[in-house]
């Protein structure tokens, strides 16, 4: 045995298929939030696009249950193309009102889940911040603006804490049913050193355990210490040695299902993880009657799982697929 595995307690908090999810954050958020997409989930993972910093990630969930509008101040224009401050450049538009548009679009179907009994997935990215100087506006993103232009000071734990327990105080004054889960990215930001990368990740680490010690109906999620300690080696990372492999993916979602799915939940993934593999497979022969059986399997399958998940658009490609006489 040459590693330590970590095994995360399952918690009681259980995430059923019926459950209406949020992932937002870091890029954690984007990843489990596209694998729990990809198994039939109901989840709105990052509509505002990758928010390294607590506080701008809590503003804009706060934006959303307000159903507020972002600050004028907060839009620029660079190269021509309108952005916000606020949120990722993967939100832009020809026009400013183009942009407000979709952003007003993003943050309306994010109402509408925190208006349901919701488990709300936060991953942090990092404890620096950026505020502009002359207005002292909070930045999500600089969007390439000169950085003289900017004040990048760091978060402490209590101020990450503080701002964090106000913003469940206002989501609970809405909907005393929502769950939260807290994780820190294990992606490391190594334009601020890796010094001070650290200095960061050990400031969100603290912020998390002391909000959810004191909070029952917070979980914290241990990503960060999945990569960093359990996996440790270079091999679970991409190429630019800072994000993690398709492997170590994987990994981590196993360890999520492990705390957060029961045993039907699990069941239901293995099955769908097998159809989704029968349904990408390729026939060298497609109108052979091999082929045509095992297309035929497959819509059985998908049949059983009607009343439970959409399969309208899989049932659709697979039936195209059919011979007019099968």
């Amino acid at each position: 045995m040459f590693r330590t595995e970590l095994s995360p307690k399952p918690s009681s908090h259980k995430i059923q298929l019926s459950n209406p999810l949020i992932s937002i954050g870091s890029c954690f958020a984007d990843n489990i939030g596209k694998k729990l997409s990809q198994h039939k989930f109901k989840v709105e993972h990052n509509p505002f696009g990758i928010i390294f910093n607590p506080l701008s990630i809590f503003e804009l969930i706060e934006m959303a249950l307000d159903e507020t509008r972002l600050p004028e101040d907060s839009y620029l224009v660079r190269d021509g193309i309108h952005l916000n401050y606020k949120v990722h450049s993967e939100l832009y538009g020809k026009s400013q009102e183009q942009l407000e548009s979709h952003i007003n679009r993003q943050r309306n179907r994010l109402t509408k889940v925190l208006k349901k009994p919701t488990t709300i997935i936060i991953t942090l990215g990092t404890a620096w911040v950026y505020e502009e100087k002359k207005t002292q506006m909070l930045v999500a993103n600089c969007h390439k603006t000169p950085a003289s232009q900017f004040n990048k000071r760091l978060l402490s734990s209590e101020e990450i804490s503080s701002a964090f327990m106000l913003l469940k105080e206002q989501l609970h004054a809405q909907n005393p049913e929502l769950k939260f889960i807290l994780t820190v990215s294990p992606i490391r930001h190594v334009k601020d050193t890796l010094e001070l990368n650290m200095v960061s990740k050990s400031i969100l680490r603290l912020a998390c355990h002391q909000i959810s010690t004191y909070a029952d109906d917070v979980d914290y999620f241990p990503a960060y210490e999945l990569l960093m300690d359990d996996l440790r080696d270079y091999r679970f990372y991409e190429k630019d040695m800072l994000h993690p492999n398709q492997l170590a993916q994987e990994y981590i979602w196993g360890k999520f299902m492990d705390v957060y799915f029961d045993k039907e939940t699990k069941a239901f993934i293995k099955n769908w993880g097998e159809i989704r593999s029968a349904m990408k497979h390729k026939a060298f022969h497609p109108e052979s009657d091999a082929h045509q059986k095992f297309l035929q399997k497959t819509i059985e399958k998908l049949e059983q799982l009607k009343g439970l998940v959409k399969v309208d658009k899989e049932l659709e490609k697979l039936r195209s697929q059919l011979r007019a006489n099968s």
